[in-house]
């Protein structure tokens, strides 16, 4: 009599199959974002394995000539101050960010607190389809049309050429509105909705619930927006290289043309430079720049995202 209550108990602990199978699955699952994130790790890691050593090489050879205000490294007698791509990338970084945040914040404030649920889900989609469109049609409406119908005819300072600063910084600022407008849009809509009812019981308007409680309970995830936007600005490449052009000059005047680190790479990396040569390694010691610069933003990103979260129940 006990070997059989035994025996009962046992059948009726065992997993069934359906169970096992869900298990099976939970086992998958997990595999293989284990196996996603080891492949991201792996990635980073031997980008950096392959520009560190030539990197290295580079500034052996060059020295202190990074620091100084010509960049010619294609040229003859070849100069190697990097001054100027830094110039020219913070300007259309800094344009793009002056269009991007107040655009895409403005956007964003608008799908999250005044738009009704039928046109929401009409203009989001529209406004995240701007973030597909290929950045060489983009780059040609800023070389045929920004260019020679806004920039050089309003544009008070110079002498505005075919290629501009200004112009790559509008277009790429076009460019980044989605990322603004899609990230920040998602931090305001995870705010409680009680929030939102005790700042309207209190008295204050739509306008004030939007942009000093909702605004302000979802700033972290607003800066991350404006981050994100900040490294694809500085990592955009085909707009900066048809509409600013690819004479680095050290310059103030945005209606001048510039170029950029990113543009750099693409203008000398198209197989013209012998494979062991000086300028064959300017490229690896711009990307390695770049790289820095890409990894800074994301430690900034986080330190901001850690003090200014909101954690609600």
């Amino acid at each position: 009599m006990t070997a059989q209550l035994q025996t009962r108990v046992d059948l009726t602990l065992a997993p069934s199959s359906s169970l096992r199978r869900r298990y099976l699955y939970q086992y998958l699952a997990k595999g293989v974002m284990i196996a996603a994130t080891a492949t991201s790790v792996i990635v980073t890691t031997l980008l950096i394995l392959s520009l560190i050593p030539t990197t290295i090489q580079f500034l052996q050879e060059v020295g202190g000539q990074v620091f100084g205000t010509n960049w010619g490294p294609l040229f003859e007698p070849p100069t190697f101050g990097l001054l100027p791509l830094i110039l020219g990338t913070s300007m259309v970084v800094l344009i793009a960010i002056i269009v991007a945040v107040p655009v895409g914040l403005s956007a964003a404030i608008y799908m999250s607190e005044y738009a009704s649920k039928r046109v929401r889900r009409i203009v989001k989609p529209v406004v995240e389809v701007l973030a597909g469109i290929p950045t060489v049609v983009l780059g040609l409406f800023g070389l045929y049309f920004v260019n020679p119908n806004i920039v050089q005819k309003f544009w008070p300072i110079g002498e505005p050429t075919a290629y501009t600063a200004l112009g790559a910084g509008l277009v790429t600022g076009i460019l980044v509105v989605p990322i603004v407008a899609s990230v920040a849009d998602d931090a305001m809509k995870a705010v409680p909705q009680g929030l939102r009812e005790g700042a309207f019981a209190l008295g204050a308007t739509r306008r004030e619930v939007s942009t000093k409680v909702v605004l302000g309970a979802a700033l972290s995830g607003v800066m991350a927006a404006i981050i994100l936007a900040v490294a694809r600005a500085f990592g955009e490449t085909t707009v900066a290289l048809m509409v600013a052009g690819s004479y680095a000059q050290l310059t103030l005047n945005p209606g001048d043309a510039m170029q950029t680190m990113s543009a750099f790479i693409g203008f000398a990396g198209i197989g013209d430079q012998p494979v062991d040569s000086t300028g064959y390694r300017t490229i690896f010691f711009v990307g390695t720049m770049l790289f820095l610069i890409t990894w800074v933003l994301n430690v900034i990103a986080l330190r901001i995202i850690n003090k200014y979260r909101e954690v609600y129940e």
